[in-house]
């Protein structure tokens, strides 16, 4: 039996596939996760394989495999764990950071997670506890962005300072680390990133003309555009 077992073991690492076969509604969601992922390459929030995209298909969730780039994933490379961590689709190991994942799935409604290294973003990481309220879009992720204290990537500590800093919030910023936002789609959790990095840049550039200092706003008015905002777009 041990011996049987230890084969077994072999097998997958050598590559076999896990579990059973992606439905369609996977296939499709991992096309979505594949296209998002090379997203956050083409617009400069990650470098090489850094950063990683997730998101739930009912109680499995797909993520970025670790350290292969994003150009090269392929719809055979569908990487899927259950909400325990325990892999159940594909032949490469999920990413790294994992556990940040499936702790914000565990903690919250979230459709999709995106991690990020966005350099404007991580560098007010290691100036501030939270990002200033420099626009009123802080109130499309619940309000000022908060940075999580340091800890080693891909333990369980990072994700319970991650857990802690996302309290009422969409995203949060990670010291000398990177940004994680989640959002009920990938378009969203991506948006949301994206408007973290831009705000981040935002403030860095206003804080830097030298005798000035940057007007903000109070925490009243981002919470008055978080409402607004609640009715943005088309509906219908």
């Amino acid at each position: 039996m041990a011996e049987e077992q230890r084969e077994q073991r072999g097998a997958r690492e050598a590559g076999e596939s896990w579990g059973r076969s992606a439905r369609p509604e996977e296939v499709e969601a991992w096309e979505a996760l594949v296209a998002t992922a090379r997203r956050t390459v083409s617009d400069g929030l990650v470098v090489g394989t850094s950063g990683n995209v997730s998101v739930r298909v009912g109680d499995t969730v797909l993520v970025t495999p670790s350290g292969v780039p994003y150009d090269r994933l392929t719809p055979d490379d569908v990487t899927g764990v259950d909400l325990t961590g325990e892999r159940v689709l594909g032949t490469l190991l999920p990413t790294s950071e994992l556990p940040m994942h499936l702790a914000v799935y565990r903690a919250t409604d979230a459709g999709a997670v995106v991690h990020t290294h966005a350099v404007h973003a991580t560098a007010v990481s290691t100036l501030v506890p939270e990002l200033p309220l420099i626009h009123y879009m802080a109130g499309a992720l619940g309000g000022p962005v908060r940075v999580a204290p340091y800890a080693t990537y891909g333990t369980p500590e990072l994700a319970e300072n991650m857990l802690r800093a996302l309290t009422d919030r969409t995203a949060c910023l990670l010291q000398n680390h990177g940004t994680l936002t989640y959002g009920t789609t990938l378009d969203q959790a991506y948006d949301r990133t994206a408007q973290l990095e831009w705000m981040s840049h935002l403030w860095l550039t206003a804080s830097s003309v030298p005798g000035l200092s940057p007007a903000l706003l109070s925490k009243g008015q981002v919470a008055e555009a978080g409402e607004r905002l609640r009715g943005y777009g088309q509906h219908g």
